[in-house]
Formats: structure tokens, C-alpha cells, sequence
């Protein structure tokens, strides 16, 4: 079952007086090839005076130009999207049998089309000796490893190597200056991972693009809780081409692969053609403000599983019984909200020895 939700991404450069604007591109549309179904999409610009023409560029991101034939004291930049956010498994994909195992070869003709994506720097000697001192450990390296092993190991050994930050300087670090430092922003774990699985021999991108996080329902049995409250902001992360199965999306600030939050909105070879704005102004001082805000819209009525194990509540999500001949019996209770109603269910007697269902009936009301 999927939730909709409403991304609201706004960007403003208030000028100290009014000046020429250059013609600006503007890369904050979701990409081709995302996964995520957008129900919905608009780009509003500010000044209203201006032309916008949508194109796609050598890497088929798509790029809205803006032309702006007056001089003007600001500009704004408002997308809105709606995102219908259904469960996406990372690993449902198929690889050809050639690149079933790390290491393994590109044909002559992908090596050809791919060839942008595999040029690193070599004169990263940290970024050489974190590779291959990985190549050469004593537990064996990634030599041998189903590629579907390998990608989560080195995705999760960058994550560990790099503790994450908020950096607002411009830019993105070098992979040697990330690994000194051992912290970055997600640009600059992103950048660090591109290089290090082309140093390996794979083709990686790097990936623009907004990250949807959801406050889970109910808290999992094990592992990490996840995001307290909902979350939206713009994060990248990067991609590398598998034969058979395409572009996989790897992120190497929470060390997992790329899921239904992740939304692509601009891939390229290098960071500098990911920015999501670029554009010149003639000469004045800015004032930049920028919010990131999503909302969750009426979603479909959910239902919970209540049982009772050795005096311990267990909830699980979703619908347990849909027939008639799996339904005892049903009762209607008032209660101020799904918590209480889960609370209630768990002292019934019948969910110490089977399963209760909790489905709402009316909407709970709300303050």
C-alpha cells in the first residue's frame, strides 16, 4: 500500500538592487528514469517576465532554461510534486551471468557507451589506498563476492568511513580530502563513493535528487527506528551500471541502496553538472533563503494485527483476516486514537491466543 505525499521545495535570491539575470537552468525535475511514481508536477518562476523552455541534456536529465529579458530585484524558484510512495525492493533485479561475481568485464560496445563514467582521478592517493588495502585484506576483499554482496559492503564500508555533516560551503570536497577528514555532507560521501567503484572498474554516476523519509507507524521489533517526524530535503548519493540490471542507486550516507524515497532528479558524471540551479546575476549582494517541506496526503484506511505473546503486544501492519470464515466476530469501540485502540485490543482475551484486527471505522478526530 503506498502513501502520497506533497514535496514543497522553495529557493529565493533577493538582490539589494535590481539587476540583469543571465539565463539560468534549473535541474530540480524528476528524472526518466525514476522509480517512484510523481502523480503530479509543477515549476513556478518569479519573475513572471521570462521564457522557460524544458530540454533534455547529454544525459537525458531534463533542464528547464530561463530566459529573463527584464532586469529584476529577485528570483524564486517553487517546485511542487506529488509522489505516490509505494514499497520499492532495492534488490529486485536481475544481472547478466557475465556480472554475477566481482570482479567482471564490460563488453567493447557498453565500455564504449559508458566511457564518461569510469574517468577518476589518479592522483587520489588516499582514495588508491583505501581500495587497495580493501583489494588486498586478509579476509579475501571483494574478490569472488556476488556483485549484489559487493555493492552492499562497499556501499556500507564508505558509510563507515565517512561520519555525516550539514556542510553549507559550495562545492564538494575531493575523495582524498573526504577521507582525511573522515566527515562530509552527502555530496561528498556520494563523490567519494563514484570514485571508489570506478577505481574498482565499475561505472558510477553521481545522483541530485530529493530524499522523502517517513516516520514509521509503528516501532520494528529490531534494528533502527528511523526518522522521528517526516522528512524531505534535497541529498545525493550515486549509481553504478550493472549489465542486465541497469543503473542501481547506492547511497553511502545511511550505507543502504536507494529506495522509494530516493527521487533522481539530475544524474551526471561529474557534481559540477548536477547543481540544481546555475545562472549569473550582474553585481550585488543576495540574500538566499530556501525551504524543503512534505506533507502526507489523505491516505487509505490501514489496518493493524493485534496478538498477545507471553504478555508482550505484537502489532504488525496490515490486514490479517479478509474472509468471512476467518472472522469471529467484530466489536465497535470509541477511541480517541489508533494507539488507544491498539491498547484496548491487547486485553482482549482472544489476542492471547489468536489475532485481532484493529481497522478504523469513522476518521479519528483531530485537534
Amino acid at each position: 500500500m503506498s502513501i502520497r505525499v506533497a514535496l514543497e521545495h522553495h529557493m529565493s535570491y533577493r538582490f539589494d538592487r535590481t539587476v540583469r539575470l543571465s539565463p539560468h537552468v534549473v535541474r530540480l525535475r524528476p528524472a526518466p528514469h525514476c522509480r517512484t511514481p510523481i502523480l503530479a508536477y509543477s515549476l513556478r518562476v518569479s519573475p513572471p517576465a521570462h521564457f522557460l523552455n524544458w530540454q533534455q541534456d547529454p544525459f537525458g536529465n531534463y533542464l528547464a532554461r530561463l530566459v529573463f529579458p527584464e532586469p529584476a530585484r529577485e528570483l524564486v524558484v517553487d517546485v511542487d510534486l506529488i509522489a505516490d510512495l509505494g514499497v520499492i525492493n532495492p534488490f529486485d533485479f536481475f544481472v547478466e551471468e557475465t556480472a554475477e561475481q566481482y570482479p567482471f568485464s564490460y563488453d567493447a560496445s557498453l565500455l564504449r557507451d559508458l566511457a564518461p563514467y569510469f574517468s577518476y582521478d589518479e592522483t587520489s592517493p588516499l582514495v588508491a589506498q583505501w581500495t587497495d588495502d580493501w583489494l588486498r585484506s586478509p579476509a579475501g576483499g571483494p574478490t569472488g563476492l556476488r556483485i549484489v554482496d559487493f555493492l552492499v559492503e562497499v556501499n556500507q564500508r564508505v558509510a563507515r568511513s565517512v561520519a555525516y555533516t550539514v556542510r553549507m560551503e559550495p562545492g564538494v570536497q575531493t575523495p582524498d580530502e573526504t577521507l582525511e577528514k573522515a566527515v562530509g555532507s552527502c555530496r561528498d560521501s556520494a563523490w567519494l563513493l563514484v570514485h571508489v567503484l570506478r577505481r574498482l572498474g565499475l561505472a558510477a554516476r553521481f545522483v541530485s535528487g530529493y530524499l522523502v523519509q517517513l516516520r514509521p507507524d509503528d516501532k520494528p521489533l529490531d534494528g533502527p527506528a528511523g526518522p522521528l517526524a517526516d522528512f524531505t530535503d534535497l541529498h545525493a548519493w550515486a549509481e553504478v551500471y550493472l549489465p542486465g540490471a541497469g543503473w542501481i542507486g547506492l547511497d553511502p550516507t545511511s550505507g543502504l541502496l536507494a529506495g522509494e524515497g530516493h527521487i533522481p532528479l539530475v544524474c551526471s558524471p561529474h557534481p559540477s553538472s548536477a547543481a540544481p540551479i546555475s545562472g549569473a546575476t550582474g553585481p550585488c549582494e543576495v540574500t538566499f533563503e530556501f525551504s524543503n517541506t512534505g506533507s502526507r496526503l489523505d491516505e487509505p484506511v490501514r489496518a493493524r494485527t493485534v496478538r498477545v505473546r507471553d504478555g508482550e503486544a505484537l502489532v504488525t501492519d496490515g490486514p490479517f483476516a479478509e474472509t468471512k470464515e476467518q472472522i469471529a466476530g467484530f466489536d465497535i469501540l470509541d477511541c480517541a486514537d489508533l494507539d488507544e485502540a491498539i491498547e484496548v485490543a491487547g486485553k482482549h482475551p482472544m489476542a492471547r491466543h489468536g489475532l485481532l484486527e484493529v481497522r478504523p471505522f469513522w476518521p479519528f478526530q483531530k485537534d
